[in-house]
């Protein structure tokens, strides 16, 4: 009963949604009519605004399934809901677009687009607030609630409780704890909870009893065949949760920057401490992306690199490629590729130039780098243009068009254990230390910090705009 309401519920969440967000384009529609009439200039005809409406509801259909739209209200915070709706309708825009450049449909729909956008995002966080402040306030009338059973009356069970009391609103009713030890029985465990059972007795009472979760709040090892509690629970249809007895519980361990999260490795579940984007769906576009968009610019940009080429072999004798060895994610060693800017025996030089150096932290920079190639380099290094010939290592899948930038191995042996941290995502021709406008006065510790925010706040929607502004530096010819 309790699965087929919830799965009504969801249905319910997953139509009003869809309503809202065709609701939102048609208002969009309307109010470009009347105040906003020149934005659609006569070139959106019925049948192509019923298309275009028709798309949005699929991409938006997808975009929520994707995003996980539908938690649950009464363990998440506001501010959860409020950033999946703006990724799920960011994710909707981008598969809508797709569909457009695909379609062909005539007309410039960006203004229409962009005030749908902004609709819907507003209207569906009304929706999800109120949504949430009625639940929370249904529960703390005691209607909506769900009604617990601690397993253990210990250390870990006494952390359950008052979890759970801090958090009145989740709707959650403590009926007792039971215990392994029948000795402890009748005893008072913290603010007014009780044993009030012994754990053989477990079934007598959820048959005789209400109770929708079970939480083990005790190690698993002490409880004998203790799996029969959770086939017991299973068959009876009750929510089980375990509070873990690894290590890391009584350290009170708690990661400041990664998250916590069972996986199934091999067929046996274990905990795992992550610090680095775990959105497959997410990075799998990324990869995509890199892939399409490499290969378009080495297209579209062959004439120009054909042109500094031969502009290098003019200029100064040597190789017209500067490879090196870079690392990668986690230290894997790759060859890196740029048009070079230096002369041949430059590597050679720089023991003699370390005085000179004018960067702090293990990384080698002179303003005015006596080794580089007198006009071809000054112009390839101050638009950025030596590093399209990375294009080859993001097809080959040993970069990314944004990432952290990757690191020689003489830098990495003098990187804190923090630092070496940028080292855990695919590191990438661009990032935000590029597109920052004070870059080459930038300490060498604010680098390293601007590339750990990169891969603490990683989106896709952050990758495009890291993108944007990087072609935007490069036409202004700010590229170093």
């Amino acid at each position: 009963m309790l699965r087929r309401s919830s799965t009504l519920t969801l249905d319910l969440q997953k139509i009003c949604d869809l309503l809202i967000t065709t609701f939102s384009f048609m208002g969009a529609y309307v109010l470009s009519q009347h105040f906003f009439p020149d934005t659609l200039k006569d070139n959106l005809t019925h049948s192509n605004y019923y298309l275009i409406m028709l798309l949005v509801i699929i991409s938006w259909f997808i975009a929520f399934k994707w995003i996980n739209m539908y938690m649950s209200y009464r363990e998440q915070p506001f501010i959860l809901f409020f950033k999946t709706v703006i990724k799920s309708c960011l994710m909707g825009m981008v598969l809508l677009s797709i569909a457009l450049f695909y379609l062909r449909i005539p007309g410039d729909h960006r203004f229409l687009l962009t005030l749908f956008l902004f609709l819907n995002i507003c209207m569906l966080t009304i929706e999800k607030f109120i949504i949430l402040k009625t639940l929370e306030k249904l529960r703390t009338d005691g209607f909506n609630t769900r009604r617990i059973l601690i397993i253990g009356s210990k250390k870990r069970a006494i952390s359950v409780i008052q979890t759970i009391e801090a958090h009145k609103a989740s709707g959650y009713k403590i009926m007792g704890c039971f215990e392994i030890d029948p000795d402890r029985l009748g005893q008072t465990v913290i603010n007014g909870h009780k044993v009030i059972g012994v754990i053989d007795t477990l079934e007598a009472y959820c048959r005789n009893n209400i109770v929708d979760e079970l939480i083990f709040a005790v190690p698993l090892k002490k409880i004998a065949n203790g799996e029969q509690y959770f086939i017991l629970a299973e068959r009876m249809g009750i929510k089980v949760r375990i509070v873990p007895d690894w290590q890391l519980h009584y350290l009170e361990y708690r990661p400041n920057i990664g998250t916590l999260r069972i996986e199934n490795f091999l067929g046996v579940y274990n905990m795992v401490i992550q610090s680095t984007p775990q959105n497959e769906g997410a990075l799998l576009i990324k990869r995509a992306f890199d892939i399409t968009f490499s290969l378009f610019c080495m297209l579209l940009l062959s004439p120009l690199l054909l042109g500094i080429a031969i502009a290098i072999r003019f200029y100064t004798k040597g190789p017209i490629f500067y490879i090196q060895e870079r690392l990668g994610i986690n230290g894997r060693i790759f060859k890196l590729y740029k048009f070079r800017t230096m002369i041949e025996n430059a590597d050679e030089m720089r023991k003699d130039l370390e005085n000179m150096n004018e960067a702090d932290g293990p990384v080698f920079k002179i303003k005015k780098d006596p080794r580089i190639i007198p006009r071809i380099g000054h112009f390839l290094r101050r638009t950025g243009l030596d590093e399209l010939p990375q294009l080859l290592n993001v097809l080959q899948g040993k970069m990314s068009l944004v990432g952290p930038r990757p690191p020689i191995a003489n830098e990495v042996f003098k990187y804190s254990v923090d630092q070496r941290r940028r080292l855990s995502m695919k590191p990438g021709i661009t990032c935000l230390w590029q597109i920052s406008p004070n870059r080459n006065d930038m300490s060498f510790e604010e680098w390293m910090q601007l590339d750990l925010k990169y891969i603490d706040t990683w989106s896709l929607f952050n990758d495009f705009v890291i993108l944007f502004m990087t072609i935007r530096a490069v036409i202004a010819g700010e590229g170093r």
